[in-house]
């Protein structure tokens, strides 16, 4: 299922988490195979942790799950969107979200 998919030299794929009832994008994070497969195996969010090497499930620890409702893929097949619903915050500072601060905000282009 996921031999098409582009995944980067380290075998990781960026994972975008989208609220499902409200459309605000939630966070960016990074999946291997596994962590996809086993997100469509237990229906929660699941990535894989640049940092620590292993896998993650959002909400192991802090109880802010995201169950996962759909999965799409971009059309380069480079990246993953996964549409959820978010139990408590997104962000690990505890937000709502991890996108909170805007470079540029409300412009208009022409």
């Amino acid at each position: 299922m996921f031999d098409d998919l582009r995944f980067n030299e380290a075998g990781l794929i960026p994972v975008v988490a989208q609220d499902a009832s409200t459309q605000a994008v939630l966070m960016l994070a990074w999946a291997d195979k596994a962590a996809l497969e086993a997100t469509l195996r237990t229906g929660f969010a699941t990535y894989f942790s640049r940092e620590r090497q292993q896998q993650w499930v959002k909400g192991e620890t802090s109880g802010h799950t995201q169950q996962v409702r759909a999965v799409y893929v971009d059309c380069d097949r480079d990246a993953v969107l996964y549409l959820v619903h978010q139990t408590g915050a997104a962000c690990h500072t505890g937000s709502y979200s991890c996108f909170q601060e805007a470079l540029i905000a409300d412009r208009v282009v022409n």
